[in-house]
């Protein structure tokens, strides 16, 4: 029998984990876990965090060795399902354009939560994380546009990053790596009818449950259960089942091409990733112009259609919704300057100068800017002044974008701002665990993050295994 190209994937994933990891990959490995634990952070202090928490407790009683973000020591299972959902909160956490999803929570969530409990080391753990980022973000670029429309992709395409990322850390054989995947596929689900119905605030669980079916994937594999061998391209495959319309050669071309983790876009708003190229470009008129939101007559902003598919809330009822506003995130900028943390978790939604600003927003999108998508978010932003004057800016690229990548001190700065509860000292523990990874001297060293590095009192230290 031919191989699939599933089997090229698998193959393809066990090929990685032999060759030396050139130094930008560990650089960007460096800046994806300090995204997480940024992320994690920022959701810790949310109401939301602690009930992930308690669902993770309900789910899989008990405790253990991995640490939770918030000061618990749970079970690995437990601990992977609420870092994940917490490390979603927000929105911050790193993002994809051609994947559409979300890759890093998918990727090291399950990694680090089982980092204790087997006693990997540094390198076992980068292979594990390199190896989530590249299934989940080939996965998700095959799948497309279409898909994307409708399941959210996180859900569907991270569960088989983090069945890959467990199966490594767990050092399965290739057989069983293909059944991991396998089970996974099966378990791939995350529909968008919880944005069409407001249920925003369960969008959390999408990655949490990813994580929790993906390790247990590996898990089942480990313990012999059997897969689908074309899970992605058979008739009753994830492409044909799940909307897919993207190139299926993603998933198993390129294989000698840069890891797909130096392809993911490190979020510079705490917002949905969608929104963001309408906010670079007001922020450019702003700072070009020094203009001020009473100068202001109108604004109009043109965006890709898919955009508002997730992001079409036409005004927040609640803290949850204003991620996915428009209106609220552009009105907010050019009422205040900036857009930050605060904005989102207390957001004044009936600001009297607020609402009036808003009303003089129109949204509109353009189908030639889709034809772009999702390769790029195209958006034209025109401001029209009291005085007369039109000023517009077109933004195709989102900072934080390979193309427009953040350096280390600038993602230092990112995680004090995203995250206001982290002290001096959580934030030094941090970001040296996380440069380490850098350097290919620490590879032989224990993957064991502190419990300090997640909120917890030091002397609370879960021991890590032999």
């Amino acid at each position: 029998m031919p191989p699939l190209p599933e089997d090229r994937l698998v193959e393809h994933v066990v090929s990685l984990q032999t060759r030396p990891i050139v130094s930008a990959t560990r650089e960007r490995l460096a800046q994806a876990l300090l995204d997480w634990f940024t992320a994690g952070w920022s959701g810790m202090p949310l109401p939301a965090a602690a009930r992930l928490r308690q669902l993770a407790v309900l789910c899989h009683p008990g405790t253990g060795t991995s640490a939770a973000f918030g000061g618990e020591r749970l079970g690995a299972m437990a601990a992977a399902f609420a870092n994940a959902g917490i490390a979603h909160l927000r929105e911050i956490d790193d993002a994809h354009r051609a994947a559409m999803l979300h890759p890093g929570i998918v990727a090291v969530s399950p990694v680090l939560a089982l980092a204790a409990q087997e006693g990997i080391t540094q390198r076992r753990a980068a292979d594990a994380i390199i190896a989530g980022y590249e299934v989940a973000l080939r996965v998700g670029e095959a799948l497309g546009t279409g898909h994307a429309a409708n399941f959210h992709a996180t859900a569907t395409a991270g569960v088989l990053g983090a069945a890959a990322a467990a199966a490594v850390v767990l050092r399965l054989p290739p057989d069983q790596l293909h059944h991991a995947l396998g089970i996974a596929a099966t378990q791939a689900a995350g529909l968008w009818q919880l944005v069409d119905d407001n249920a925003h605030e369960s969008k959390s669980l999408h990655p949490a449950m990813a994580v929790r079916n993906g390790l247990t994937a590996a898990y089942a594999a480990r313990a012999g259960l059997p897969g689908a061998r074309a899970f992605f391209t058979g008739k009753r495959g994830m492409y044909a089942l799940l909307a897919g319309d993207g190139p299926v050669a993603a998933l198993d071309g390129e294989r000698d091409g840069p890891e797909r983790i130096n392809t993911a876009t490190i979020k510079a708003w705490p917002c949905c990733a969608q929104l963001f190229t309408p906010l670079d470009a007001a922020r450019g008129l702003l700072e070009a112009h020094a203009i001020r939101a009473q100068e202001i007559a109108s604004v109009q902003v043109v965006i890709f259609p898919h955009a508002l598919k997730i992001a079409g809330v036409h005004w927040p009822s609640r803290p949850a919704e204003a991620a996915f506003c428009l209106r609220y995130v552009m009105a907010r900028l050019l009422l205040t300057g900036k857009l930050g943390i605060e904005d989102m978790e207390t957001p004044d939604l009936s600001s009297p100068a607020l609402l009036e600003l808003a009303e003089r927003i129109t949204v509109d999108t353009d189908e030639a800017f889709q034809q772009a998508f999702p390769r790029k978010r195209p958006s034209r932003v025109t401001l029209v002044l009291r005085d007369g004057r039109v000023l517009t800016a077109l933004r195709e690229l989102r900072r934080g974008d390979p193309e427009e990548p953040y350096d280390w001190a600038g993602m230092l700065a990112r995680m004090r701002a995203y995250a206001p509860a982290m002290d001096d000292d959580a934030a030094t523990r941090i970001a040296a665990w996380c440069g380490r990874h850098a350097d290919p001297a620490h590879d032989t060293a224990a993957c064991a993050p502190e419990a300090r590095l997640f909120g917890m009192a030091s002397g609370a230290e879960p021991e890590a295994a032999p």
